[in-house]
């Protein structure tokens, strides 16, 4: 977490880094007495330490992915699970067009073109495309995919959705099926909350039903993705392009994404802005805070 954060986190609490080897002694010393643990979406805590911690009572997560928690098994020890919800809604939808502008403009390509000396030895970018006129496929219609939607729109875009639950309080189109969604889509923006159940959702048979000129955004979590299948579509032309945040085993992530064709990387940035991570931070400090003080946490998401 930001520094800030970390200043009060120490002001306030007895502190232990887990991931400094210099901390470990004092950490396994305490470790019947921690109360409370925090971390990161991508992170989380497994099991395995809940059992360690018998005086555990909240897992503040910096963030709002909790697929790395068993929200059941928590709750079962009457342990909540916090999240840092709404703050960072903006900055992973403005990641998610700009992935998606990356990709339909050649953003990666130019750069590099004009990086290497290409450009001014003759060399001309092909042509990229407008995102006016064409369709946006949501899925996964909660915070992040609204907001990226409605900033969609103001490029002259047109909506349709796909979510778990059906929505009233929406006028855009409604799709069955995660493949029904790709089929009527020219961008795929993929922003469902990672679980049990939506692993590998957009498989080989969304991106087939997406098609040669569709694209592939991803702000969600690399596992809602099969890698095999994008990468395979990627390579064949099945699809268009990809603009990816994410990746499953980041930052660690296959060597294959370094080749595939106009496909704009980044390391998981959605949240990454000054101003969110400290609003995020201090949520975190807000969930400690009313436990400690014996009141439920204002973000509990089990």
């Amino acid at each position: 977490m930001m520094p800030p954060i970390m200043e009060e986190l120490h002001r306030d609490y007895t502190v232990h880094r887990l991931y400094e080897a210099a901390d470990r002694p004092a950490l396994e010393a305490a470790l019947r007495s921690i109360r409370a643990v925090a971390t990161g979406g991508g992170t989380g805590l497994s099991n395995d330490w809940i059992e360690k911690l018998p005086s555990l009572g909240i897992i503040a997560i910096n963030g709002v992915g909790t697929d790395k928690v068993d929200l059941a098994y928590a709750r079962s020890r009457d342990i909540d699970v916090t999240t840092t919800p709404g703050v960072l809604t903006d900055d992973v939808a403005d990641l998610g067009i700009a992935l998606m502008l990356a990709v339909l403009r050649r953003l990666g390509d130019g750069d590099r073109l004009v990086r290497e000396g290409r450009w001014a030895s003759g060399e001309q970018l092909p042509l990229g495309h407008s995102p006016k006129g064409k369709r946006i496929g949501v899925l996964g219609l909660g915070q992040i995919g609204r907001a990226l939607a409605l900033r969609a729109e103001a490029f002259g875009m047109s909506v349709r959705y796909w979510n778990r639950s059906r929505l009233t309080d929406v006028e855009w189109v409604a799709h069955e099926s995660p493949a029904d969604l790709a089929r009527d889509s020219d961008v795929l923006a993929v922003c469902v909350a990672a679980s049990a159940a939506t692993k590998n959702i957009v498989d080989a048979s969304v991106l087939e039903a997406l098609g040669p000129q569709g694209i592939v955004v991803n702000v969600a979590r690399g596992s809602v993705v099969d890698e095999d299948a994008l990468i395979e579509a990627l390579r064949s032309g099945t699809i268009a392009g990809a603009g990816l945040d994410v990746f499953v085993n980041e930052p660690k992530i296959r060597s294959e994404f370094h080749s595939t064709p106009n496909t704009v990387l980044m390391p998981h940035q959605g949240s990454a802005t000054v101003e969110t991570r400290l609003a995020m931070g201090r949520l975190v400090l807000a969930n400690l805070a009313a436990h400690f003080a014996g009141q439920k946490s204002p973000n509990v998401a089990n």
